[in-house]
């Protein structure tokens, strides 16, 4: 090794000694070589110059010199090598001997292990059959119990127990479906499962399907069920307010001697029962849900609950939109409670199976579906509404509508919308049922007879008279019963009775209902329809004074009634009766009542005037006065006092005070036109005289009418002749001029008009010296006097 070296580091040496240029070439590729760096520098050089021979030569050189330091390594390590050789050859011996002791033992252990091999095969080979005998074992009881679940799974599915079908696949399918050794029953399995769980499905959607069919007939007739309890709960209630009416009218009357006590029907809603209706659990209200339910499980099992959720709300979407259609070929009269019974039932249903679905429907989609049927049912109505003419029937349909609202409105859905379209067509509701009325007063009217109801029967009586409170008398009078108003009375009575109740039925239930709304409406139809119908039947259809007796008669009853009607209103508003009665209301027949009146007194007027021609025979310059009475006074009085005798059989007092009043003050007038016209030229005191015992028979006409009257009333006929009265104490007077005096005027004269005062007056002056004849024998005070109205008369000049 250290001659190697040696060799290395003198071959540098040699190259720097050498001067030619090929030496040290020779030299650099030596050293590359030793140094174990690339000689493709070199390689490329020696092809690049063209001289490949001087690089081989070079190299075979490098390889010369290369052997003999192989030579000299050799022959330094070949006495080790001999030295090994000779330990192998020593060990050699021993090998043998090893490898002859080997073969004895292997000869031994072979002679003795073989019975012990065959031994341990025979072993193996049982224990492998005992194995396989175990799995086998093994295989046959899940085999066995593989086809118990199979048969109790085929069971599951003859007995429709679809749920445990579906368990039993997924016991198959988790237990053994992977463990199972037959690859003939695996196949089956992977095969048949799905097809089990398609065919469960496939028969649980037939069944749900049957369900939704079967839901609709449901639906409608619990819906039907469900409003007829309602109305049924309204009818208990109305029961109720009746009785409480009906006392509150006793205790209104002050019969304290009655005890009243408002019971309660034993089949009213009361306890459970209310509650249980109000919340819709009502047993009457049972409906099976069972195979919705079912199926919604078997989805859920399946792991289709989401998909089924959404073909559960699309069908009952679908059915819903179905429900809104109105049949055009009936009418919908006929067909709105079909149609909103359907709706009825249908959200009463969703109720149930939103409290006790487990999720199968939400609240928001509920509340959706709501709000589309609030929006149709509104649509229905306004269009529906929009058509109807009459009164009655918009009112059936609101009442149920209204049913409908305080049926839903127990199961938590919001009706505001539909109350509101109802109080929307109020005044349209209105409107039909005054023009309704307005028809029904007309012919009750124009079969009017003018005649004096006869009624033979108390129950006549009680339903004619008690039933709208007209009566004078608490008494029962004795039968038969001639009334003092004819049969349009209690005939437009029963038509407003009706227009009341049917106006606070379409307010109530729907909306609050307000006496003040009713009470517009009932304003309406007395002072537009009934005032109205009365005004053209009196002055087209009243003729003689008979016919307009009565119909002043009958007005005076109406005034009674109209009382009647007010309280009617309140009652069936709830309001006490005491609020109403505390004002004084303006009679809304008073336009009919006053033309009634006033067609009366003016026909009186007309007789009247007939006999008052008489006054055109009186004697104006007679030399004696009248002691009993001018002609024409002694026929008006007779008139007057057969007429009194007919009249107070049917006229109230009041109205026949009102009445004579006014004829008396046209007698009164017709006396001094008399006076005052161009008849008279001229008249003496003694004409004066018979005319004052004219009026004081009048006055003692109108005295003697005092038992009819209060002394008040009786007070006012006689002053319905003042002015004449006035007229001949001024005449009659010791000095007439004192009527120059204010104070004296308005105590005794206010009732003259100055201007007639002047006039007749006038006609005193009488040219000859005996114009007051009647004090001829007394001059003086004959002379004082015609001085006094002669200055009365040229003072009135003075000031006309």
């Amino acid at each position: 090794m250290k001659s190697t070296r040696s060799r290395r580091k003198m071959a540098p040496a040699a190259a720097d000694a050498g001067d030619s240029g090929e030496k040290l070439e020779q030299l650099l590729i030596s050293s590359a070589i030793c140094n174990g760096e690339d000689l493709g520098p070199f390689v490329r050089k020696a092809f690049a110059s063209g001289r490949p021979e001087t690089l081989l030569h070079h190299l075979r050189h490098f390889s010369r010199s290369k052997e003999s330091e192989i030579e000299e390594v050799c022959k330094a390590h070949y006495q080790d090598f001999i030295l090994a050789v000779d330990d192998l050859r020593s060990l050699l011996s021993d090998v043998d001997s090893l490898k002859s002791s080997l073969h004895d033992s292997n000869s031994r252990l072979q002679s003795v292990g073989g019975p012990l091999l065959s031994s341990l095969d025979s072993f193996v080979e049982a224990q492998n059959v005992s194995k396989n005998v175990d799995y086998a074992l093994q295989s046959v009881a899940l085999c066995v119990k593989l086809m118990e679940l199979c048969s109790r799974a085929n069971h599951h599915l003859s007995t429709g127990s679809f749920y445990m079908a579906l368990k039993c696949l997924d016991s198959i399918e988790n237990d053994f479906q992977d463990k199972t050794p037959s690859s003939t029953l695996k196949k089956m399995l992977e095969s048949k499962i799905p097809e089990i769980r398609s065919h469960i499905e496939r028969k649980i959607s037939k069944e749900f399907g049957d369900w939704l069919v079967e839901i609709r007939v449901v639906s409608r007739n619990l819906g039907q069920l469900a409003i007829g309890q309602a109305s049924a709960a309204r009818q208990r209630e109305e029961d109720l307010r009746i009785k409480q009416r009906q006392a509150e009218e006793q205790s209104r009357l002050s019969l304290r001697d009655c005890v009243y006590a408002l019971e309660e029907d034993e089949e009213g809603l009361g306890g459970h029962e209310n509650e249980g209706y109000s919340h819709g659990n009502n047993s009457v209200l049972g409906f099976d849900l069972t195979p919705l339910y079912r199926a919604y499980h078997i989805h859920q099992t399946l792991g289709l609950e989401d998909r089924f959720k959404q073909y559960y709300f699309e069908n009952r979407k679908l059915q819903l939109t179905s429900d809104f259609q109105v049949s055009s070929m009936t009418p919908f009269l006929e067909s709105h409670q079909t149609f909103f019974a359907q709706i009825a039932g249908f959200f009463i249903v969703e109720d149930r199976i939103l409290r006790t679905g487990g999720g199968l429907i939400s609240k928001t989609e509920v509340e959706n579906l709501w709000e589309t049927a609030v929006s149709k049912m509104c649509s229905v109505l306004e269009d529906q509404f929009s058509r109807m003419q009459t009164a009655n029937h918009l009112l059936l349909i609101k009442d149920y509508v209204s049913l409908l609202g305080v049926t839903l409105r127990r199961y938590g859905y919001t009706v505001g919308a539909l109350l509101d379209v109802l109080s929307k067509h109020r005044d349209k509701y209105h409107e039909l049922l005054l023009s309704d009325c307005r028809k029904q007063i007309s012919e009750a009217l124009a079969a009017d007879k003018f005649e004096q109801m006869l009624m033979k029967k108390e129950y006549e009586y009680s339903m004619n008279v008690l039933s709208f409170q007209i009566q004078t008398s608490d008494i029962i009078p004795a039968f038969p019963y001639v009334a003092p108003f004819s049969s349009t009375v209690p005939d437009c009575c029963r038509i407003v009775r009706s227009f009341i109740e049917d106006s606070a039925s379409f307010m109530s239930y729907g909306e609050q209902l307000d006496f003040y709304n009713v009470k517009k409406y009932l304003d309406r139809l007395l002072s537009e329809v009934l005032d109205g119908a009365l005004l053209k039947l009196i002055s087209s259809s009243v003729h003689g004074v008979s016919q307009a007796m009565q119909v002043a008669a009958n007005m005076a009853v109406f005034e009674r009634a109209c009382d009647f009607f007010f309280r009617h209103a309140a009652q069936l508003s709830g309001i006490p009766l005491r609020m109403v009665e505390k004002g004084k209301r303006q009679f809304p027949l008073n336009k009919a009542r006053d033309a009634a009146e006033e067609m009366l007194s003016g026909m009186l007027k007309t007789k009247v005037d007939g006999f008052m021609t008489l006054i055109e025979n009186v004697s104006w310059m007679t030399d004696e006065p009248s002691q009993g009475g001018n002609e024409y006074v002694n026929e008006v009085l007779i008139y007057l006092e057969t007429l009194v005798s007919t009249a107070q059989q049917i006229l109230p007092p009041q109205v026949l005070k009102r009445v004579l009043q006014d004829v008396l003050s046209h007698i009164s007038e017709k006396i001094v036109d008399t006076l005052l016209g161009d008849l008279v030229k001229r008249f003496n005191v003694n004409a004066i005289i018979g005319l004052d015992v004219d009026i004081r028979l009048l006055e003692s006409f109108a005295d003697n009418l005092a038992p009819l009257f209060s002394e008040g009333d009786a007070n006012q006929l006689k002053n319905a002749l003042a002015e004449s009265r006035q007229l001949i104490n001024l005449l009659l007077s010791s000095h007439p001029e004192n009527f120059l005096n204010p104070v004296i005027r308005e105590r005794s004269y206010n009732a003259l008009d100055y201007r007639k005062v002047m006039t007749i007056s006038e006609k005193l002056r009488d040219p000859s010296d005996r114009l007051f004849g009647t004090f001829g024998s007394r001059g003086t005070k004959q002379n004082s006097k015609k001085k006094s109205l002669d200055a009365l008369i040229k003072r009135l000049r003075d000031v006309s």
